[in-house]
């Protein structure tokens, strides 16, 4: 639904979460009159309370009990206010640089000890992928017209498996009724990526200089590049999906995994089924939910996810928010970092630490 948040929602919001984050206890109007320089009085905020609770930012876990933030509500929060801590970013940096020995450790190590530190920082479990560095490289690929606004893509691996699948024009080509010039594009296309991708991981996709090609031709860059990287991935060697995980202990200390069931649920996930983990955090592909976060330490500026409660697919992570992003080897995405806490986490902290473990692990295998 639509609603105007205005300036006076905005404060009661951002300081009903913040104190939420803070105590994990659902938040009154006293409590913000006390504790936050708001200039408002107590019935003012219960007005704001119950404007943002009919707009579905915040819930009362029961009729006495004061506000909860909802997932629209955290989500508006990271969305419109988080910046993220440049001291974590210092501190993580720090920190792996002193515990880490890349010269005599071998890879594995590095990263065990790395997810150990930073669950360690945070307080909150923190996963990292090993590197995709078996993933399955391309021998050919061919774009050909099919019928009316689609073309088929077809690739061969080098394990000889052959996919196709039907890829839609750009919208304003859709009009096109040339279909020989339309064909004539296709294969200057085909040839392009097969000279830059053939005997590569499919991933460089990513470092591909489009502007070799005519302007026209720039209207394929995000179809084909998402395109090539979604059946990348379903293309994975079983072995590549191996995830580190530390930190359970500490997540389910927290007061959201009290109830006996959830955790177990949540346990089993962690520990058994990180497959389905893995396919969420390593996601080099552009999604709906990224935030752009500039950081002193890479100059890739890695994107990081933010998946908070029901944004999560799996269900035993519903009561969580997933931050995530990846790392690079010579700026190919290889592998990710993840970290997973309640929804009431530290967000600037949260975001600061996933990304600056990103670009530290991204600049150390590079230059290895």
């Amino acid at each position: 639904m639509s609603f105007d948040l205005n300036k006076r929602h905005q404060e009661i919001l951002w300081a009903t979460i913040r104190q939420y984050i803070s105590t994990a206890e659902p938040v009154g109007s006293k409590t913000l009159v006390d504790g936050y320089n708001l200039n408002i009085s107590p019935a003012t905020i219960r007005s704001g309370f119950a404007a943002l609770e009919k707009a579905g930012f915040l819930y009362q876990p029961h009729t006495s009990a004061g506000r909860i933030p909802s997932d629209s509500g955290y989500r508006l929060y990271v969305d419109r206010s988080i910046q993220p801590s440049p001291d974590i970013g210092r501190r993580v940096e720090a920190l792996l640089t002193d515990k880490l020995d890349w010269d005599s450790w071998s890879l594995e190590a590095v990263l065990r000890g790395a997810v150990e530190a930073l669950a360690t920082l945070s307080g909150y479990v923190t996963m990292i992928t090993l590197p995709q560095t078996q993933r399955l490289t391309l021998k050919h690929i061919q774009l050909v017209r099919v019928e009316y606004g689609k073309i088929m893509v077809i690739l061969v691996w080098d394990s000889y498996e052959t996919q196709s699948v039907l890829m839609p024009l750009p919208s304003d080509r859709d009009h096109l009724t040339d279909g020989d010039a339309l064909d004539r594009d296709l294969q200057i296309l085909s040839n392009f990526l097969n000279g830059k991708l053939r005997d590569r991981s499919v991933l460089e996709v990513f470092k591909l200089d489009w502007s070799e090609l005519d302007g026209k031709f720039q209207q394929y860059i995000d179809l084909v590049s998402n395109l090539l990287v979604d059946l990348s991935k379903k293309s994975k060697p079983i072995h590549s999906s191996q995830i580190m995980i530390w930190g359970i202990s500490e997540i389910l200390g927290q007061p959201e995994f009290s109830q006996l069931e959830q955790a177990k649920t949540l346990l089993h996930l962690l520990e058994s089924e990180q497959d389905k983990i893995w396919e969420l955090i390593f996601n080099p592909e552009p999604t709906s939910l990224l935030l752009n976060v500039a950081s002193p330490l890479d100059h890739l500026q890695p994107k990081i996810s933010i998946k908070i409660g029901a944004e999560n697919p799996l269900k035993p992570m519903q009561t969580c928010t997933l931050i995530s992003t990846n790392y690079h080897q010579d700026s190919i995405p290889v592998g990710s970092v993840g970290l997973l806490g309640p929804k009431r986490m530290l967000y600037e902290d949260a975001i600061a630490l996933v990304q600056s473990a990103a670009s530290y692990i991204s600049g150390a295998i590079s230059q290895g």
